[in-house]
């Protein structure tokens, strides 16, 4: 009888509307959950039954199934964090993480330092990059790993001082200017440098003295000013000086150092930078290009992925670029919870690249990318839903009392 299968027909509709009122409600509940795609239930009818054999104009429908469930990936709106670590993704792509079986991708970018210094996501996962050396980045894939990360020092090679000498001073005068200098092993040296005026004349004689380690070369001199106070000469040339030190009975030793003093610019003129005026002497700058071993203070994450960070030693250096992964058929992805994907035969493999390249979209750093969730969609959606699930019901309701009418005949 026709009616037994309305029953059923209603009961179709019934069980849709609750599996999509699941998902509504699914979509709604993780309204703040960072990187979150919402889902939207897909409906199709039931294959229907002929009434009449071989006719297309006597074919019945048996109700409505939920078909499945479509994803939507598109860009969720960002909240600015104050952790450097904090990432969004802006445009395509998913950050690679992995929890030691395997990789998973997610849009949740909220990374912090683990106790082995390695960039975990807030689940446990490591965030996969390639390392960076000497400004090239590696091309194997690995955990980002920033223990033990320190800022290598650098030994100064040239200096500038800037000091001006009395030319009103009287014979013997003597004038000291320090000079901040880094060697090999990153131990700060001072080089006193100390003038003495040569009676009758602009001239002052000159003498470098290491706080460690021994001059060797071009330790001693004589610097002499033109009528103008600016430097005529030095060591009777007008050219930059070369000054070698020896470490090799220092504690720590290290490796020979040879020092360009700058007292000419690139036309061979004076730089302007030592000079020897009527006025009391000075120092009033110090330009040296060395620096100290640098621990670890701050971190930064620029447009194109690339970890850097910040010494306290004032030196910037890229450590690791996060490497990201697309695919073809994103909505074919298989959910894992807690804001991870695992790729399935309906996404397709992963394309692994960096930001800002190909079809990759731009990291945004000390920002979280928030759900997608749209509430005043999700809610005109569980309204319409709501009513459909009613009107199945109504439809049960209804042909129970036709059942009923039919049952009654008898009396």
């Amino acid at each position: 009888m026709s009616l037994i299968s309305t029953l059923f027909t209603g009961v179709t509709g019934l069980s849709g509307n609750s599996t999509a009122m699941g998902v509504i409600g699914d979509n709604i509940s993780n309204v703040n959950t960072v990187g979150f795609k919402e889902s939207k239930a897909v409906f199709s009818d039931i294959f229907s039954s002929i009434l009449t054999n071989g006719s297309v104009t006597s074919q019945l429908g048996r109700g409505s199934q939920v078909q499945g469930t479509i994803q939507s990936f598109s860009q969720g709106s960002f909240e600015a964090s104050t952790n450097a670590l904090d990432l969004a993704i802006d445009g395509s792509g998913f950050f690679v993480v992995n929890n030691g079986s395997g990789n998973f991708y997610t849009r949740a970018g909220q990374f912090r330092l683990n106790d082995d210094g390695l960039v975990q996501s807030i689940t446990g996962e490591i965030l996969q990059g390639n390392q960076i050396l000497n400004g090239v980045a590696s091309t194997t894939t690995s955990n980002i790993d920033l223990a033990g990360v320190q800022s290598a020092p650098q030994a100064s090679t040239t200096f500038q001082i800037g000091a001006n000498l009395n030319s009103a001073a009287t014979a013997a005068s003597t004038f000291n200017t320090p000079i901040t200098l880094y060697n090999s092993v990153g131990s700060q040296i001072l080089l006193n440098a100390q003038f003495t005026k040569v009676a009758g004349s602009n001239s002052w004689t000159y003498n470098l003295t290491p706080s460690d380690g021994t001059v060797t070369s071009g330790g001693s001199g004589t610097v002499t000013f033109d009528t103008s106070g600016q430097l005529a000469t030095i060591n009777g040339a007008l050219a930059d000086q070369t000054i070698v030190i020896d470490y090799s009975a220092a504690n720590p030793p290290a490796a020979a150092q040879t020092l360009t003093w700058d007292l000419v610019d690139n036309s061979g003129a004076t730089n302007g930078k030592l000079t020897g005026f009527a006025a009391q002497s000075n120092n009033n700058s110090l330009v040296q290009d060395g620096f100290t071993t640098g621990t670890l203070v701050g971190l930064t994450v620029n447009a194109q992925g690339v970890i850097a960070g910040l010494f306290n030693n004032g030196q910037t250096d890229n450590l690791f670029q996060v490497v990201m992964a697309d695919f073809l058929a994103p909505s074919g992805l298989t959910r894992q919870g807690q804001n991870l994907f695992a790729e399935s035969a309906e996404s397709g493999q992963p394309v692994i690249g960096v930001a800002e390249t190909g079809g990759f979209g731009a990291i945004v750093g000390q920002s979280l990318e928030l759900s997608n969730v749209d509430l005043a969609e999700q809610f005109v959606t569980l309204i319409q839903t709501q009513q459909a699930f009613q009107a199945s019901a109504r439809i049960i309701t209804t042909a129970d009392d036709l059942l009923t009418e039919a049952v009654n005949l008898v009396r």
